[in-house]
Order: structure tokens, then C-alpha cells, then sequence
């Protein structure tokens, strides 16, 4: 007789944690989004790249049109930053979690006194470590359309 393949693959799938609690998922995304924060804050504020690569996976793609990937890539970037911008700053307005996915929204400002940027960064985390990086980057005006602001 014919075992059923389906059943044996769930029970072993179960078993083997692919199917986490919602606290265990809930624990995991605040982990991820812990992580994201702690690496912002040390590379990008603090500007210390090796600081923040602890929290950086074996790979590491970046989306980011202007900077290299992996770990000097990410150097790079922040030699460019305290370079350039020693006194700029980002600050973390709202962070979201999908699963894997950390998003954030970041007023960054470069030069003290500008009105800075509105930045969207995307995060993808594998086993607790960031592994690849997206970002959009927008100006903010004096005034908008709507009158809204952009935080």
C-alpha cells in the first residue's frame, strides 16, 4: 500500500520548525527589526561601517544604484558619508516588518539646517543578518500639494 506523501512532508516540515507560532514570528520580526535599527544607527549616524557590518549577513546586494555591494562597498559608502556629510544625520521615523522584510522611513539630513530627505529603506534579513538593501530617495519641498507634510 501507498503512503500518502503529503502528510509525511507536513509532519516532517512541522517538526523541523517550518511552521512557526505566532509568537515565535512575532519574536522573530522584532528581532530582524532590532537589528536593522542597531545597523542604521551605527552606520549611518555613527557612521562606524564596522560596527554596523556586524549586523550584515554573508552577502550582502545593494540595490542602491550608488553604492558597491558587500562589505566594502558598504565601507565605501560610509567613507563617503563622513567624508562629505560628517554632520549629517538620519532619524528613523516609522519602521515596519513583513516576515523577512524590514522597511523603514527615514528623514535623513545631510547638511544641518536642510530640509533633507525623505527615504524609504527595505531590508531583507536571512537567519537574523541583513543580506540585501533597496532604498528610494526623495527630496523634501518646502511646501506640497496637499499641504501634508512628508513625515
Amino acid at each position: 500500500m501507498r503512503r500518502p506523501f503529503l502528510p509525511v512532508f507536513l509532519t516532517a516540515s512541522v517538526l523541523a520548525g517550518g511552521c512557526a507560532s505566532p509568537q515565535r514570528q512575532a519574536d522573530i520580526a522584532q528581532a530582524n527589526r532590532e537589528v536593522v535599527l542597531k545597523f542604521y544607527e551605527a552606520g549611518l549616524n555613527r557612521k562606524d561601517a564596522d560596527a554596523a557590518l556586524h549586523y550584515v549577513g554573508p552577502r550582502y546586494v545593494q540595490h542602491n544604484p550608488n553604492a558597491a555591494d558587500g562589505p566594502e562597498g558598504f565601507r565605501q559608502f560610509i567613507a563617503f558619508l563622513r567624508d562629505k556629510y560628517p554632520g549629517s544625520h538620519s532619524t528613523i521615523v516609522k519602521s515596519f516588518v513583513d516576515g523577512d522584510f524590514v522597511i523603514l522611513h527615514v528623514h535623513a539630513v545631510r547638511e544641518p539646517g536642510t530640509r533633507g530627505n525623505a527615504i524609504v529603506d527595505i531590508f531583507k534579513l536571512e537567519n537574523g543578518k541583513i543580506v540585501e538593501h533597496w532604498d528610494v530617495t526623495q527630496a523634501v519641498p518646502e511646501r506640497t500639494a496637499s499641504g501634508n507634510p512628508m513625515f
